[in-house]
């Protein structure tokens, strides 16, 4: 007859707990200290592993934009396990609340998504809009992150315990890869908890950098240069936001009933609505705040004194002293015209210098401005064209001339050259070189604050008794003679 015997039980991975019998305290315990090893495992090579490489990918790929703060704040969660842990110290302030020391193993265990993901994060701020409140908003979320007290004494050890010599440990490797199928137990008499702790940091640094890396110290020389760097653009885009600040304020007070009135150029550069200025005010607000912070946090983490920070204030400064919002950014002559260095990139994106971007085409063809009737606009297009098409000749014969006639001639039918000399954009020597034909141009009239201008002074005449036609007469009178003074200023320089 056939007996049937008990199978024996599955292979484990854990042979050595499988001799004890069920329900016993030891066995129990040693099944629960496997279960967090087995955890460990898993997190350590199916968690910190893929999200290590998701996160450093991004860090170097993600756009320039306020869309990475999801990626952000997805790393300072991973990072900052001890703020979901339930404990709670009410005697401790917010701000102020130190790592607890029992999260050091934590820190040293993962001591790449500290500080190899920071240096990426430095990379990416250095080439960010910090005058923009959101991208300011991401560099003090991570400054104040790191600035936890205790914490940057943390990775600081475990950095040296990275760079622990190897010689070190060659007597103790031995022991360290000795596992239980191999005749070890979980529970056996252990070395020193910092020979472990060693092989840790070293195997997860090598584990997800390969043998081969070149590891660079968070809190080394080379990466405290970087951090002087990010605090000069941070104090830059200070200056910056200050700088916008006090334009907007300036619109806002002049966006009033009387702005109509102003008879100085329009800037369209900075042009704001009186909600816009608002908004704008609001944000430059937040970027102060946010950046200040960042600084603050920056020299603690790193220990900055004031000394170096004067120094860089001292350099920027002087920088700003030379005109530098008003010079060109750096860039350099090639036959394809001006190429932007590097510098010249990052002076842009902080809002340092500027190019004076001017239309370049037909004055007469450029868009329909906002503060332009549109139907006057095509409709004094239409007229000066038939002004310019019939009388072009005799025009050009008019500025042709030497005497004072051609001399009006030319500042009336061609307009001054004072707008092509504050031309700083580098457009090409084809479009410089283009000569202006003399025209009639009457678009000028289709300005919302000339017509208001015109209404009031029709009303003031009449109010003097004076008909239309004499105030037209006058207001024609009174506007030659401004032209003939501005002539004459003019062409005073030129005969000195």
């Amino acid at each position: 007859m056939f007996t049937f015997q008990t199978p024996p039980p599955p292979p484990s991975v854990f042979p050595s707990l499988l001799p004890f019998c069920h329900g016993c305290l030891y066995c129990s315990v040693n099944m629960f200290i496997a279960s967090l090893l087995l955890l460990r495992v898993v997190v350590q090579r199916f968690v910190q592993q893929k999200l290590y490489v998701f996160l450093q990918h991004c860090f170097g790929h993600w756009p320039l934009d306020a869309s990475f703060r999801a990626v952000l704040e997805t790393w300072l969660s991973y990072i900052q396990p001890w703020r979901y842990t339930g404990e709670k110290n009410p005697q401790a302030d917010v701000q102020n609340r130190t790592v607890p020391e029992k999260w050091a193993s934590f820190v040293q265990e993962n001591l790449l998504m500290y500080t190899k993901l920071f240096q990426g994060f430095l990379n990416r701020a250095m080439r960010t809009d910090l005058v923009n409140a959101k991208n300011a908003l991401m560099v003090f979320r991570v400054a104040k992150v790191f600035a936890q007290p205790n914490l940057s004494e943390m990775i600081q050890k475990g950095e040296q315990l990275f760079l622990e010599p190897e010689h070190v440990l060659h007597h103790r490797q031995a022991r360290v890869f000795l596992t239980p199928a191999h005749g070890g137990s979980f529970l056996s008499s252990r070395q020193p908890a910092g020979t472990d702790t060693v092989f840790k940091v070293k195997s997860h640094v090598y584990s997800l950098e390969g043998q081969d890396c070149q590891y660079k110290q968070m809190f080394g020389s080379e990466l405290r240069t970087v951090v002087l760097k990010l605090v000069q653009i941070i104090a830059q885009a200070r200056q910056t936001a200050k700088r916008i600040s006090d334009h907007s304020a300036e619109v806002a007070a002049n966006n009033s009933f009387l702005s109509w009135f102003s008879m100085s150029s329009t800037d369209t550069s900075y042009t704001f609505s009186g909600g816009e200025a608002d908004d704008m005010g609001e944000c430059v607000k937040k970027t102060h705040e946010f950046l200040d912070k960042a600084l603050d946090y920056l020299c603690q983490i790193f220990r900055l004194n004031s000394g170096q920070l004067s120094q860089l204030m001292a350099n920027l400064a002087s920088t700003e002293d030379d005109g530098g919002s008003k010079q060109l950014p750096d860039c350099i002559q090639t036959e394809n015209g001006f190429v932007l260095t590097d510098l010249g990139r990052m002076q842009i994106i902080n809002g340092l210098r500027r190019f004076e971007v001017e239309y370049q085409g037909d004055p007469e063809l450029q868009p329909i401005r906002s503060y332009e009737n549109a139907q006057l606009v095509r409709l004094l297009f239409r007229v000066s064209s038939f002004f310019n098409d019939r009388l072009g000749d005799h025009m050009e014969a008019l500025c042709a001339r030497q005497d004072f006639l051609g001399c009006v001639g030319r500042h009336c039918l061609k307009g001054s050259s004072a707008a092509q000399e504050r031309r700083r954009s580098p457009v090409p020597r084809q479009a410089r070189g283009c000569p202006q034909r003399a025209r009639v141009t009457l678009r000028a009239l289709a300005s919302y604050r000339t017509l208001l201008t015109l209404l009031l002074l029709y009303l003031l005449l009449a109010s003097l008794s004076f008909g239309i036609l004499s105030s037209s007469a006058l207001i024609l009178l009174l506007g030659l003679l401004y032209e003939l003074l501005l002539i004459l200023f003019a062409d005073k320089p030129k005969a000195q």
